[in-house]
């Protein structure tokens, strides 16, 4: 059988004319005259108001959204936040970026989220907040989390960077915790190459934020009494957003297309997992994901390499957080297991939102080649 040479990416984005003549006039006419911000304004309160949310604020990326609500909250040395071990670094590193300590627990090996009983076990006297995760669309257990972290009383952070455009009962992801974070890089579902947002119902918060982005100053002024950061977003960045925005549906819909492709084009494969869909979630798909069963005798690594060989790109599942020497932490490879796993069996496939029927059909044909030459076959 012989695979056809195709153009496949691992993520892309799905640009039109309307983020052209959104662009277009940012650059024309977002100078002088027109609110310098008029784009990163109207983009906030749209976004806020999607998510039923009082507060919207752009950042430069979600990192920074995360900094600076972990400021806000009054996060600092000595404090504990616990995080999901699978997720990508900028979860955890804002935690170390305020002298914090943060905690990583395992997940759900059919969600891939936070586990609930394994947060409970990791809550201490100085645990001041949880940190959850959308992994790739997947939605936490969040009733059963906003549970503990009330008669815990720590705060409630939702990671929204993967799951824009998930729900959860109904509710959508950027809605849940104190506040929400959310990423529109390059490789997101909604981009502005770079770029993040903070939403939140809590006005002193957001009104901290909003201080704290453009060096600790108020709306004019050039003088300051407190040190701060720089993570203004800009007009330009932000009308690519604003139409991606207003093209979210189509966008969401592409990625459950393609999610949906690819289960059609694996069904008779057995003893692999995909991103989960439950009667109490709508998952928007961010990136399709599997997870090989143990009748497979190849780990993920080499999964890649087989595939690159013929041409098929991949993305790793994402490494367990406390296997990264950046964070200086034991190995917690017996205590979360299931995050280890997860990345030595689990592997993203290729999610570009330009791919086609002809594209997928071609992943799937190299996948199925090289997982039959390492299935197990058990004899009756």
């Amino acid at each position: 059988m012989k695979i056809k040479k195709l153009p496949i990416e691992v993520s892309g984005p799905s640009i039109s004319n309307l983020e052209k003549k959104y662009i277009l006039d940012a650059l024309s006419n977002g100078w002088y005259g027109k609110n310098k911000y008029y784009y990163v304004e109207k983009f906030e309160k749209s976004f806020a108001k999607f998510h039923k949310r009082n507060f919207a604020l752009m950042t430069t990326n979600c990192t920074s959204a995360i900094h600076l609500l972990l400021l806000a909250l009054g996060i600092k040395k000595g404090d504990e936040v616990i995080v999901p071990e699978t997720t990508w670094i900028a979860t955890a590193s804002p935690i170390k970026y305020v002298d914090a300590k943060p905690v990583f627990c395992d997940v759900e090996k059919d969600s891939w989220c936070l586990c609930p009983n394994q947060l409970k076990k990791n809550i201490t006297k100085k645990t001041k907040a949880v940190i959850v995760v959308g992994v790739y669309g997947n939605m936490p257990k969040m009733d059963e989390i906003k549970k503990i972290v009330k008669q815990k009383r720590i705060h409630l952070i939702e990671d929204a960077a993967e799951s824009l455009g998930s729900k959860y009962k109904n509710i959508k992801s950027g809605k849940f915790g104190i506040a929400s974070v959310f990423s529109f890089h390059r490789t997101k579902t909604l981009t502005t190459g770079e770029g993040g947002m903070l939403t939140t119902d809590n006005k002193k918060i957001y009104e901290r934020c909003k201080f704290l982005r453009d060096h600790g100053r108020k709306p004019g002024s050039y003088y300051f009494d407190e040190l701060a950061y720089k993570y203004m977003p800009f007009n330009l960045q932000a009308a690519l957003g604003y139409a991606q925005f207003k093209r979210l549906k189509q966008l969401v819909n592409k990625k459950r297309w393609i999610f949906k492709e690819y289960k059609k084009n694996l069904k008779e494969i057995s003893d692999i997992q995909f991103n989960i869909e439950t009667k109490d979630t709508y998952n928007s798909f961010w990136h399709t994901h599997i997870v090989l069963g143990d009748s497979y005798k190849i780990d993920s690594k080499k999964l890649a390499k087989e595939l690159y060989k013929i041409n098929i790109p991949t993305r790793p599942f994402f490494y367990p957080l406390s296997s990264m020497p950046v964070f200086k932490e034991r190995s917690l490879k017996t205590k979360n297991k299931i995050s280890y796993l997860l990345n030595n069996k689990g592997i993203g496939l290729p999610n570009a939102l330009d791919l086609s029927k002809e594209s997928i059909r071609n992943v799937c044909k190299g996948l199925k080649r090289v997982l039959k030459k390492y299935k197990i076959e058990h004899k009756k």
